[in-house]
């Protein structure tokens, strides 16, 4: 009997076709949910460094194209671009101090440049993930999901008092508290079918209850002209870079890697709450969406306009409507595209009263924090790991909350970097982890041609390296026996091109309480992480081919694997009596 857990909450899978009604619904509310910060982003920052209003109109209308393009990629998914997966995209608010400082000291062109090149970061990344995932781990991206909750909270908080002077001062807090009664009510208590509507019943209820308390402004949908495009603003790049683009690359390239690094939460997080079986992270989407992001910022460069990224408030979105196929994101795009030729229709999504909005997003948030403490809680939580994010998190609260040293910091570079919480909470958690990489136990690493010769050979360097650590008869024969089914495991794989030799790096480390064994290679075959996890809805009689992975699930006391693009790695622990 499978007695695997199921995610009742999905409704359609990532492949799966839903109904029109309800793909047009989604994405309808997807878009909702998302096209404030896109435009308002933009707005803000463009305000901030005083550019006039038609490079703000064209600033927009370009960050919508952009975005609506690059959400279809994420769900379409080309090649090496994309996540296969409903990850809305939109203007970084990351990026909003360093690009506002850009156009202040040094112009749109130079902004514009430097954001082309940071956005090549991000490529790089994507191509080296493989080789940085000792660095971004489960537990640096779930500790940076973290950190984006208690980035954005206190803004929501801000929100619910945002109201124009003349109104009453119950007039927020009535209009968010019956907001955020309306969409609990159907997402807890309601019925199945209703839960998907939870968006846009709660805000379409908190705008009718604003309406008579003066918090619904209908003059900037009036003003806002139906069409336009502002062509002529496009402020071209700087191809002869001065000193003032020198000087600000670096604290680019920094904020481009730690947008990176939430774009590869996003993509780890968005397959947790989009498979109805719980599945291992597949690692070639977060390179997907890596590479995506890294588009989208050059186009951003190229047209002049804030960098793009993943939007976080995509998973508990998805995970509130059950809705994950990818077609929704594909509408999603879709309407962004359409309303970047029509102010007006933006306007309307732009005037939702700020308790509105802060009611709604106060829920998202809320469900994107446990989606961090899942993932690293899944990842095992030992006394290293648990030191990472508790300090990791608390720093970034402090930075972000303006306590930490702050008369240090000043104005200047470092008040820019480490004024975000999750700036300074991700840079904290990346430098822990290559420290923990970098102060690991012994290691040994054998690389070798994966033919009939390569089980001795391995048995032997592991034999040494167990001896070495002065482990007794049967604690190495249990480690050597686990290489020897996961060798089992590899080889039968399906290689791909039968006539082109395959090669296996296997990498030993010692842990606190065992060793760590690592296989790198080319596999074209299943996931064997999820193969063990299924095990036991299996026949009790296996067959030949499940004797290898019921042999390594009684030898290891963990087994992950992680598949990229060109590049399949099994990590296997075997602890020690």
């Amino acid at each position: 009997m499978d007695i695997s857990p199921i995610n009742d909450s999905v409704r359609f899978e990532p492949n799966e076709k839903p109904p029109r009604s309800l793909l047009i619904g989604a994405g309808f509310q997807g878009a909702l949910v998302m096209i404030g910060s896109i435009v308002l982003t933009v707005v803000i920052v463009f305000r901030i460094a005083g550019q006039p209003d038609d490079y703000i109109s064209w600033g927009v209308f370009a960050a919508l194209l952009i975005s609506g393009a690059n959400t279809i990629l994420q769900a379409v998914r080309f090649w090496r671009f994309g996540a296969g997966h409903v990850l809305v995209m939109g203007t970084s608010g990351t990026f909003i101090a360093i690009c506002a400082a850009a156009l202040l000291q040094a112009g749109p062109a130079v902004m514009a440049s430097l954001i082309v090149v940071s956005s090549l970061v991000q490529f790089a990344l994507a191509a080296g993930l493989p080789t940085l995932r000792r660095i971004f781990t489960p537990v640096v991206t779930g500790t940076v999901i973290m950190l984006i909750a208690a980035t954005v909270m206190p803004i929501v908080f801000d929100m619910l008092t945002d109201a124009p002077e003349a109104t009453s001062d119950l007039a927020g807090p009535v209009v968010a508290a019956i907001t955020l009664v309306a969409v609990l009510a159907l997402v807890l208590r309601g019925p199945k079918s209703l839960r998907l509507w939870a968006p846009l019943i709660g805000i379409v209820v908190g705008c009718a209850v604003a309406a008579p308390l003066g918090l619904y402004d209908p003059q900037i949908v009036l003003d806002a002209p139906w069409f336009g495009v502002q062509l002529g603003s496009w402020p071209g790049l700087d191809f002869t870079p001065g000193h003032q683009f020198w000087a600000l690359l670096p604290a680019f390239i920094i904020v481009t890697i730690v947008g990176a690094i939430e774009t590869i939460g996003d993509g780890v997080a968005i397959q947790r709450v989009s498979r109805r079986r719980p599945t291992a992270t597949d690692y070639r989407v977060v390179q997907g969406a890596l590479n995506a992001d890294g588009l989208g910022n050059l186009l951003s460069g190229i047209a002049g306009t804030l960098p793009n990224t993943t939007y976080s408030g995509t998973i508990p979105l998805v995970e509130i409507t059950g809705m994950a196929a990818r077609r929704v994101g594909i509408v999603v795009g879709v309407i962004f595209i359409v309303l970047a030729f029509f102010p007006k229709a933006t306007a309307l999504l732009i005037a939702i009263p700020s308790p509105v909005a802060a009611a709604y997003v106060g829920i998202l948030i809320a469900l994107l924090f446990v989606q961090g403490m899942r993932i690293v809680v899944r990842d095992g939580l030992d006394h290293r790991k648990a030191a990472i994010v508790g300090l990791s998190f608390w720093v970034g609260v402090g930075f972000q909350n303006g306590v930490i040293f702050p008369d240090l910091l000043g104005d200047g570079f470092w008040s820019v970097l480490l004024g975000n919480g999750m700036t300074a909470g991700g840079l904290v958690a990346m430098l822990l982890a290559a420290a923990m990489e970098l102060t690991g136990g012994h290691r040994r690493r054998i690389r070798l041609k994966l033919d009939e010769q390569a089980p001795q050979q391995v048995d032997n360097v592991l034999r040494g390296f167990a001896e070495s650590l002065g482990w007794n008869a049967a604690d190495t024969n249990r480690v050597t026996a686990a290489a020897e089914e996961t060798l089992a495991i590899v080889s039968r794989a399906d290689p791909g091109d039968p006539e082109t030799p395959r090669y296996l790096t296997v990498r030993a480390r010692q842990e606190s309480d065992g060793i760590e064994l690592e296989f790198a290679s080319t596999l074209d075959g299943e996931n064997v992480e999820d193969r063990l996890t299924y095990l036991s809805a299996l026949p009790p009689v296996p067959d030949d081919g499940e004797v290898s992975f019921r042999l390594l699930h009684h030898y290891a006391s963990s087994v992950r694997h992680q598949k990229y693009h060109g590049l399949d790695v099994v990590t296997v622990s075997v602890s020690a009596a």
